[in-house]
This record gives structure tokens, C-alpha cells and sequence, in this order.
């Protein structure tokens, strides 16, 4: 696959990975942390803040390779 057609499909689903991932996690912590503490968001929204690098950085070490050959 061309390197540029990588990266095209790469940031589509990468925007779409940020924008699901913020809207279930915002739905989950507003269903399940409505009444817990403020530390508790803090971690909660700390943590899932975090989450989401470690599928980006898969998708763009996949953008990054160069096609065989």
C-alpha cells in the first residue's frame, strides 16, 4: 500500500478513534461518576486521557512503514 494512501486512511481513523474514545468515556464517567468525588474525576479523566495514546501510537507506527521493496 502507498505510503501517502497509509497515511490518509491513518488520520481518518485516528480522528475517529480520539472522537468515539472522548464520547464513551465522557458518557461512562458522566453514567457511573455522577455522584464520586472531584479526586475521583481527576483520576478517572486522568487516566482515559492517557488510554487513548497507546492505539494511536500502533495506527501511526503503521502509517510510518514503508512498503517492502
Amino acid at each position: 500500500m502507498p505510503v501517502r494512501l497509509k497515511k490518509f486512511i491513518g488520520t481518518i481513523v485516528l480522528i475517529l478513534l480520539v472522537v468515539v474514545y472522548a464520547v464513551l468515556a465522557t458518557a461512562y464517567a458522566s453514567l457511573h461518576l455522577a455522584d464520586a468525588s472531584g479526586w475521583v474525576h481527576l483520576l478517572y479523566f486522568f487516566f482515559t486521557g492517557i488510554l487513548w495514546v497507546v492505539p494511536a501510537m500502533v495506527l501511526i507506527r503503521w502509517m510510518e512503514t514503508k512498503p517492502k521493496g
